[in-house]
């Protein structure tokens, strides 16, 4: 089957020369997640919004369900649904409300639009909390209520952006469970998050973005396989004896090791035999470890690995926009004819 979603080769250059993707390529298989993981400032959101026709790209091509973004836009709009990083729905409106005004944005008949939103209520567990204004709502159940607007057409494909951003992790298992419900039904998503835990968990495959690339891609198997067999963990008395303990260390591992704090980690081939010479080098610079550990690679350790810094790191100075930073207002290229603002931050497109 041809792929439901489709990157080639992406690129946009946003006011001040901000080269905001620099040739994204990646395509979704149906009835799967897709993953785009990296840093703020990455990338993630700028391909979401020329996906969803949001922007325009100054090179490149995007497809859903097989339709050019750019050239059959319009139609584009009525395949997908899109839950951004904050919950748009209205304060004011009970849960009922907001998914009965979303149906009527969406041409359904006014029967046919309290129909569905009293079954998507139920099946976001909100059945009870309805009809009440969402001022009483909490994180949890606004996430769940902004997914439920999302699905109110019942799209094929459904871009995620950073949907767990802020929510407990209860609640995060919740939405989690709801994904898994919607992909054994069939539906297409794409979803970006800087949550590796929330990756590994759902995406079938991966895409790792940092400065408007993407710079890995595979299964988050094949990701961690390639990094390396095993992680060791390290932990000093303090943050000088850490440096010590990194350069005594690196040259068994692949890689640099990583230090945060009083801790360190390094990727290293054959985990047990790379534990004696790492000990053996730490006796030899005088250093006693508070703890040492092997543990399995993650997909943090993957991107620890490939750009050096954690998934959760803010943007720096190369002041790359993305996840709300500013993508959808620095550019003049903004698609004219939108529906509805979803975000609150220029992102408007069809729920």
């Amino acid at each position: 089957m041809p792929p439901a979603i489709e990157a080639d080769e992406l690129a946009i250059t946003f006011k001040g020369g901000v080269r905001a993707l620099d040739g994204v390529s990646f395509a979704v298989e149906p009835g799967s997640v897709f993953g785009l993981l990296g840093p703020n400032g990455a990338g993630k959101t700028t391909v979401v919004r020329i996906l969803t026709t949001v922007l325009l790209p100054d090179t490149g091509r995007g497809r859903v369900l097989g339709h050019d973004v750019v050239a059959e836009a319009g139609l584009v709009r009525t395949l997908f649904g899109l839950a951004g990083q904050y919950a748009a729905v209205d304060e004011t409106l009970t849960g009922r409300e907001n998914l009965r005004m979303v149906a009527r944005l969406n041409h359904l008949r006014r029967a046919d639009a309290a129909r569905r939103a009293d079954d998507l209520l139920e099946r976001f567990g909100l059945g009870q909390a309805g009809d009440r204004t969402l001022k009483t709502y909490s994180g949890g159940m606004r996430r769940r209520l902004d997914l439920a607007a999302a699905l109110v057409a019942e799209p094929g494909v459904l871009f995620l952006d950073e949907p767990t951003t802020g929510l407990d992790p209860q609640s995060r298992i919740d939405l989690w469970g709801v994904i898994d419900e919607l992909v054994t039904e069939g539906t297409t998503v794409l979803l970006t998050t800087q949550y590796l835990e929330e990756a590994d968990r759902l995406a079938r495959k991966v895409a790792v973005v940092d400065h408007g690339r993407v710079i890995s891609q595979g299964t988050p198997t094949e990701l961690k396989a390639a990094l390396g067999a095993t992680v060791l963990e390290v932990g000093l008395a303090d943050e000088a004896a850490a440096r010590r303990a990194a350069e005594a260390l690196a040259p068994l591992g692949r890689g640099m090791p990583h230090l945060d704090g009083k801790q360190l980690e390094l990727p290293v081939d054959e985990g047990p035999r790379a534990a004696v010479a790492a000990l053996r080098a730490l006796d030899q610079a005088g250093l006693e470890p508070a703890r040492f550990a092997l543990r399995e690679p993650s997909l943090d350790d993957v991107f620890l690995a490939l750009t050096g810094r954690a998934a959760e790191d803010r943007a720096g100075a190369d002041g790359f926009p993305g996840n709300g930073t500013g993508d959808g207002t620095q550019t003049a290229r903004r698609r004219r004819g939108r529906t509805r603002d979803r975000s609150g931050d220029g992102a408007a497109v069809r729920r």
